[in-house]
């Protein structure tokens, strides 16, 4: 078994419970599945700061450029950011995944008030404590964004692309999309949308991103046993994580 299959299979038994949580179960109409996408947008928006930093360090982002060590890493990266960044809507219109998942919220007619607000704080104040604080994010959201950022802040190229990897969308199990699938085809206009965008969010992620951040992990550790440790360890306080944040979720679904 090499290292990267070692990892996989030592993190899948917390995998399997995110993959298996009880919320899907109750995500059955449009009013569950608006007031879910109302707190998991946060986890979309805070995946793009892990995208970034990875590209800000393993990739030369500023002036004098310069080229980077780590060639593989680097390409694997800028190629990610590109379709997580500046994909294309149902029109071929260029759009972050995230803004995608912003319209969707709108159509489908979830609350966006409090991810604007957010997003406007973080422009004014460049620091997403701040704006939590400033928001009154609920402790339900904040725990995982402060995971994320502390993350970001170890400076840890293996360290931020094994969360990166392990807290994605693909982790959205088949059922929820057969359940967004059934209702789309009762009311289109409202749930096409999300529809579009995790279809094309897991295609990505599956077929192109997944074996990409894996390789990725794989380059960044290399034969360094405490590197692969630590990747195993976050890998799996990732899917902790999420499970929390799926935990509340659910909650505020009662």
């Amino acid at each position: 078994m090499n290292k990267i299959d070692n990892l996989l299979s030592e993190i899948s038994e917390t995998r399997n419970k995110l993959l298996n949580h009880t919320i899907y179960n109750k995500l059955n109409d449009i009013n569950s599945i608006s007031k879910f996408m109302e707190i998991h947008v946060f986890a979309v928006w805070d995946f793009m700061s892990l995208t970034k930093s990875l590209q800000k360090i393993l990739t030369c982002v500023e002036t004098p450029w310069y080229p980077t060590n780590d060639k593989i890493s680097r390409r694997l990266i800028n190629e990610i950011v590109l379709g997580e960044e500046s994909d294309i809507d149902q029109n071929n219109n260029p759009v972050s995944h995230f803004e995608l998942y912003v319209e969707s919220m709108k159509k489908i007619g979830s609350d966006t008030n409090k991810i604007n607000e957010f997003l406007n704080e973080i422009i004014e104040t460049k620091s997403h404590k701040k704006a939590v604080e400033k928001c009154l994010i609920p402790t339900g959201i904040s725990d995982f964004l402060n995971f994320t950022f502390d993350t970001i802040d170890s400076n840890k190229p293996h360290i931020i692309a094994s969360v990166f990897t392990f807290g994605r969308e693909d982790l959205i199990p088949d059922m929820f999309i057969n359940i967004v699938k059934t209702l789309n085809k009762k009311n289109e206009t409202k749930i096409g949308d999300l529809l579009y965008y995790l279809e094309r969010h897991i295609e990505m992620d599956g077929d192109e991103h997944g074996p990409m951040a894996l390789q990725m992990i794989s380059e960044l550790c290399k034969d360094d046993e405490n590197k692969w440790k630590e990747a195993t360890k976050m890998s799996k306080k990732a899917l902790e994580m999420r499970i929390k944040l799926w935990d509340y979720i659910e909650t505020s679904l009662n």
